[in-house]
């Protein structure tokens, strides 16, 4: 009796061995056929979702250009004037609403008025009524921020390009090589620049479309910028012919809202329109221009992320009266998702940037390698018929990648709208997903494909 339940025991374990053999192979063959197919065929390190570049540097021409100017110029005290106005551009904000003025007068008014009449029941009310308005508009001037608009003149442009050449150009390449490896087809011929300043975005655009760009026009409506911006492309010389040819400077925008072109931007501009309603007009006015691709770049502060996500905002729910373009906007870049920013729903508001390093002009007190920190927007013209999914979902990297002993620590936002931490290993991932998240850096992209458990119909529990 004893050998028999000895054999009936073996027996049984062999049965549960064999079942849970056959529950791994499901397992296995229930993985998406796109788990080793997203590839392409190329390495991991060079996997579709890789965007971000190595450190940037100014084309050769730019620099000699932007060095002689600087040379000729002959500024007092370009460094300190350089890094002060580099400073005050990245804690700029935006113009105080007059609503929200009004609403914080109001608010401040009751409250003196409160303890005015706890303090005392006899007095004279307009004389009261005349301080409590002189502390209210004394308390507004000293807690509201005085936004001003910026005005250069030649000399305030030559600080300008000392101060921000370099880093506006690497945030502009970075944001322009989104789409030229995820859409490499994508061949502009017109392109324009809303706020150009001193050219960054041409030369970006040249760099990658230069063989196809028959027509640029920068908008700008300060003339000492476009000025400058002429002179370098001249390479500071008047009497030689633009390094970059078909590029035309323009005070205003075409009028003619008919008029599109393949690829329009606007880098680090909106944060000089004085007002929300200004802001939300100009962008639905760049985007009537679109025919392609709008590229939106800001600084990657809460107001320049900020900024970003009410444009965002407008172009996809707000409905034009006059349709020109009957193509919808969505999201290209950086989102994954088209819902409200995450970013922008918690307790603490951070900004959504993504860092670019680059070597900035070589000037005295200007260290070797910088990092420009931007956030920028993507939209595109939607078409009718959209290429069918590939079935994996990309989400986007918000931090710095944290390689670990056989697992990797991710923080992305995915396509579901959410951010997520996510530690991915081989084997929940996959090794393919794995080794791409490990080669993968702040700004790209991951694939995050779900394993599938499937049970065979009919299958007993092990413990029966």
């Amino acid at each position: 009796m004893a050998s028999r339940s000895y054999r009936g025991c073996i027996l049984c374990q062999r049965v549960v061995v064999v079942k849970m053999m056959c529950r791994v192979s499901v397992l296995r063959t229930a993985q998406p056929k796109i788990m080793t197919d997203f590839l392409k065929g190329v390495p991991h390190k060079r996997h579709p979702g890789v965007t971000s570049l190595k450190t940037l540097r100014l084309p050769e021409e730019l620099q000699t250009a932007a060095l002689s100017i600087i040379h000729k110029a002959q500024l007092p005290q370009l460094a300190e004037r350089s890094h002060k106005l580099t400073d005050f551009l990245w804690s700029r904000k935006r113009k105080v609403e007059d609503s929200a003025l009004r609403k914080k007068a109001v608010g401040l008014e009751k409250e003196l008025w409160e303890k005015a009449m706890q303090k005392t029941e006899d007095f004279d009310e307009q004389v009261l009524e005349d301080r409590i308005k002189r502390k209210v508009i004394s308390e507004l001037k000293r807690t509201t921020y005085r936004w001003t608009p910026m005005k250069f003149d030649e000399e305030l442009a030559v600080v300008y390009m000392a101060a921000r050449l370099a880093g506006c150009y690497a945030a502009v390449r970075r944001s322009l090589n989104e789409i030229k490896k995820r859409d490499p087809s994508f061949a502009p011929q017109t392109l324009l620049d809303f706020g150009s300043g001193l050219g960054t975005v041409v030369w970006a655009s040249h760099s990658y479309w230069g063989d196809s760009l028959k027509e640029m026009v920068c908008v700008d409506s300060s003339g000492p910028m476009n000025i400058l911006a002429e002179r370098l492309l001249k390479g500071d010389d008047d009497a030689a012919e633009p390094l970059i040819k078909h590029v035309y400077f323009r005070q205003f925008l075409p009028v003619s809202p008919k008029v599109q072109f393949d690829l329009v931007t606007s880098a680090f501009t909106l944060s000089e329109v004085p007002n929300a309603k200004d802001r939300e007009e100009a962008v639905v006015t760049l985007w009537r221009k679109t025919s392609s691709y709008l590229v939106l770049v800001e600084n990657g502060t809460k107001e320049g992320h900020q900024m970003l996500m009410e444009a965002r905002d407008t172009l996809l729910n707000k409905r034009e009266k006059v349709v020109f373009d009957s193509r919808p906007a969505s999201v290209f870049a950086p989102c994954p998702h088209e819902l409200s920013c995450p970013k922008l729903s918690g307790e603490v508001i951070t900004p959504c940037n993504f860092p670019q390093l680059y070597n900035p002009l070589p000037l005295p007190k200007h260290n070797q390698h910088q990092t420009e920190k931007f956030s920028y927007l993507i939209l595109r013209r939607t078409e009718t018929t959209e290429p069918e999914s590939e079935g994996v979902d990309w989400a986007r990297l918000i931090a710095p990648v944290q390689c670990r002993t056989r697992h990797v620590h991710c923080r992305m936002c995915g396509t579901d709208g959410q951010l997520q931490h996510v530690v991915v290993t081989a084997k929940k991932h996959s090794r393919d997903v794995y080794r791409c998240a490990r080669n993968s850096s702040w700004g790209d992209q991951v694939p995050m494909v779900q394993k599938v458990e499937v049970e065979e119909e009919g299958e007993e529990s092990d413990s029966e």
